[in-house]
């Protein structure tokens, strides 16, 4: 079998490789660069020199024939020697020379067919050609007499070699520069792949890989569904019967668990760092027992795992049992007020005190059959029927005093697909005022629902404590709530309700104490009836 690589090796092989074809790029681009710029900087210094030496007085003298030549030549030399020229040349409009550093070709032909442009068209410039002295980079420029008449043209070169030796200086320093850089690399590739292997506990990348497949198969082969979150809240594994039971695909890896699962509990849980151990939820209408685990890494949280089944047929039974004995007990409840009401009924009767019993019966009968009324002759959408009498059953057990309010009427039937957004926004509108006035020695819960004009309004008023002005502007983001405990859903689910119907709601304190909730749904966006 062929022997594998080690990482440290191969990431060290390839990080050097990478970093010696940036080398190489580097050198390239700088040593094309760097000679064009040497070229540049070195012709505009002759250009300059130029320029100048044609400016010089006794320039113009010699060529108009009144100057001194031999003189010329020592200020030529001088100026040639500063400007650290290899040659400054002045030669007439026939190009003859008249100064050189070579006395022999004083009086012959400047060489390089560049004189042109200086002496028939008064330009300046620079040029390479190839002179008596070999090739270099010349600055060329026409010498004018006082009229402007052209008399001459001047030409200082720098020979190509001097370029050279003047790029090659840098070239040292910068090649010094990119071993030091070449060398840098090869330490921290070597420190890079160090740290590497010991991220992945020493494991080279075929045993990881190896480990992961193992992993993906025990995951798979278990038979209860696995979700897992990071220290975000973000899923990361998500095993086949996690996907059946919870309706997710692979989509989801990745995702916030609050998007995953919106408004669930076991996205509650996962978000929470502190809890763990096993629950029950319900999801989707699938009962679940769910056992959560706490992942840490050292010391610090890095997650949480929730591995979870539908619950057996014995649990199923343990559970209805359950339910039947605490219906057992609402029933005993009931039945024991009822004892005590026909127990005062029968006390006003043996004392003779007959009126008081009729009014006392006529009070208890008198109530439910007001409420009957209003709600069936009244109000005319079955749901918002249904609600009320929910929830007057409901306010009885909690022992409220939940008033329909006598000019209250609904008219308008909401079509088949607003009725869960109805239950949502005034189911929890009602269980919310339920709450507030919990404690109170009087607890009430008044209710007023009209759709005499373009939108159903109903106004929900409570006498409990009112709402805390700092939270008010948050009650509507989820989590924020008023009472105990890992709540504060209800308000969120009524404002993703109310924008489904494009509804409104207002809130404002009630008179003494409590608070008014009224929500304004506009008919039209329901499509229904009347």
């Amino acid at each position: 079998m062929k022997k594998r690589k080690t990482l440290e090796r191969k990431f060290s092989r390839y990080v050097i490789a990478l970093i010696t074809l940036i080398i190489l790029l580097v050198t390239v681009v700088y040593v094309y660069l760097e000679r064009e710029q040497a070229r540049n900087l070195i012709g505009e210094q002759a250009l300059t020199t130029a320029l100048t030496v044609a400016e010089i007085p006794e320039v113009r003298q010699v060529l108009l024939g009144n100057g001194d030549e031999a003189a010329l030549r020592t200020l030529i030399d001088t100026v040639e020697a500063n400007a650290n020229a290899e040659y400054i040349v002045i030669g007439d409009t026939e190009g003859v020379r008249i100064t050189h550093p070579n006395q022999d070709q004083v009086g012959q032909q400047m060489v390089g067919g560049d004189n042109d442009d200086a002496l028939l068209y008064g330009r300046s410039y620079t040029s390479v050609a190839v002179g008596s002295l070999g090739e270099a980079v010349r600055g060329k420029t026409p010498v004018r007499a006082e009229d402007g008449t052209i008399i001459g043209v001047v030409s200082v070169g720098y020979m190509i070699e001097y370029i050279n030796s003047t790029f090659l200086k840098g070239f040292v320093i910068f090649c010094t520069a990119i071993v030091i850089i070449f060398l840098i690399g090869l330490i921290g590739s070597s420190a890079l792949a160090r740290s590497i292997r010991r991220d992945t506990f020493g494991l080279e990348p075929y045993q990881i890989a190896r480990l992961y497949k193992e992993r993906h198969a025990v995951i798979e082969a278990v038979s209860e569904g696995l979700i897992a979150t990071d220290q975000e809240g973000r899923v990361t594994l998500l095993n086949a019967i996690a996907k059946d039971v919870l309706q997710l695909s692979d989509s989801a890896i990745g995702k916030k668990i609050d998007n995953v699962l919106p408004h669930s509990e076991m996205a509650a849980v996962l978000n929470d760092e502190q809890t763990s151990g096993q629950n029950e939820m319900t999801y989707q209408e699938k009962r679940l027992i769910v056992h959560y685990q706490t992942i840490n890494e050292d010391g610090q949280y890095a997650g949480k795992v929730a591995r979870f089944q539908k619950r057996t047929e014995l649990q199923e039974l343990v559970n209805a049992l359950s339910e039947i004995q605490q219906y057992s007990k609402d029933l005993r409840a009931q039945t024991h007020e009822y004892t005590n009401k026909l127990y005062a009924i029968s006390g006003y009767l043996q004392l003779g005190y007959h009126e008081e019993a009729i009014a006392f019966i006529e009070e208890e009968t008198g109530t439910q059959t007001r409420g009957d009324r209003i709600v069936f002759e009244q109000i005319h959408d079955p749901t918002i029927q249904a609600m009320l009498i929910g929830k007057r059953s409901k306010a009885s057990e909690k022992k409220v005093t939940f008033t329909i309010d006598a000019s209250s009427t609904v008219e308008w039937q909401w079509p088949p697909d607003a009725a869960a957004p109805l239950v949502t926004i005034i189911g929890n509108i009602i269980d919310n005022a339920f709450d507030a006035v919990m404690g109170k020695e009087t607890p009430t819960v008044d209710i007023f629902l009209t759709d005499l004009g373009n939108e159903l309004v109903v106004e929900v008023a409570d006498n409990g404590p009112g709402i805390d002005d700092s939270i008010e502007s948050q009650l509507f983001e989820q989590g924020i709530t008023t009472k105990n405990g890992r709540r504060g859903y209800g308000l969120a689910l009524v404002k993703a309700a109310l924008a489904e119907l494009k509804g409104t709601l207002e809130m404002e304190h009630n008179q003494p104490t409590g608070t008014i909730v009224s929500i304004y749904i506009p008919k039209k966006t329901g499509g229904g009836k009347t």
